[in-house]
């Protein structure tokens, strides 16, 4: 379709629980792109961890398994994650798995395996893909950068929200501590740290809905394609 831009990349970057996620399918529909989830590949090194007997401290060993993993996505809604000949798209969006994921996540050995892996999947370009590093390392350059900050208020109840939803009750202050936890060491990591590079559009999402935030990516994704064609 003309409208459409031309093996375009859109990197979304943002703190756990902005919304990264439902606005990068809506984008990648939109735009007929595919999707990249790069936290589900944090996810599937926390479920190798746990089911090896490792830990939060244990990155040099869950790197090793990673290694000798294969993750795979498949079309769906969400989309199918695939570990090792396994679906596991359910068993990787736990609390404790996101929370060891986060962990796991500031390791070095982890982060540049996976990191490189990211970089190969959209090298051709043709992806919206999500997460905490994907503007700076990932696709640094993806015609299209976004950074979608959210205050832990407004993240923690989009988050208790969607976890209720799903039958798993959680307290609200919980969650909040969780984030704020998630926050300090997606931030505060040796390793890129979460940080908004200055070419990034800012799409406030508090008092937006989903659709709006993926409005205006899109317009900018549809801007930036007719200046390539």
């Amino acid at each position: 379709m003309a409208d459409q831009p031309k093996a375009i990349t859109v990197a979304i970057d943002g703190p756990a629980g902005a919304g990264k996620s439902t606005v990068a399918k809506r984008v990648a529909k939109a735009l007929g792109l595919k999707m990249l989830d790069t936290g589900a590949m944090y996810r599937c090194a926390a479920l190798l961890a746990a089911r090896n007997g490792l830990g939060a401290q244990d990155g040099d060993a869950v790197a090793e398994h990673l290694k000798a993993s294969q993750i795979q996505f498949e079309e769906g809604d969400p989309i199918r994650v695939i570990l090792n000949g396994e679906e596991v798209t359910g068993a990787i969006r736990t609390p404790e798995m996101s929370d060891l994921a986060s962990a796991l996540s500031a390791h070095p050995p982890i982060r540049a395996l996976l990191a490189e892996q990211q970089k190969q999947i959209v090298a051709q370009g043709g992806y919206v893909l999500e997460g905490r590093d994907t503007t700076r390392v990932v696709a640094p350059h993806a015609e299209v950068k976004v950074y979608l900050p959210a205050s832990i208020e407004e993240r923690a109840e989009r988050r208790w929200k969607e976890l209720h939803a799903k039958g798993m009750p959680v307290e609200i202050d919980e969650l909040l501590r969780q984030i704020a936890e998630r926050d300090a060491r997606d931030m505060n990591r040796a390793d890129s740290p979460l940080r908004r590079v200055p070419d990034a559009l800012v799409v406030e999402t508090f008092g937006l809905t989903p659709e709006e935030v993926a409005q205006r990516i899109i317009e900018r994704a549809r801007a930036g394609a007719s200046q390539l064609a």
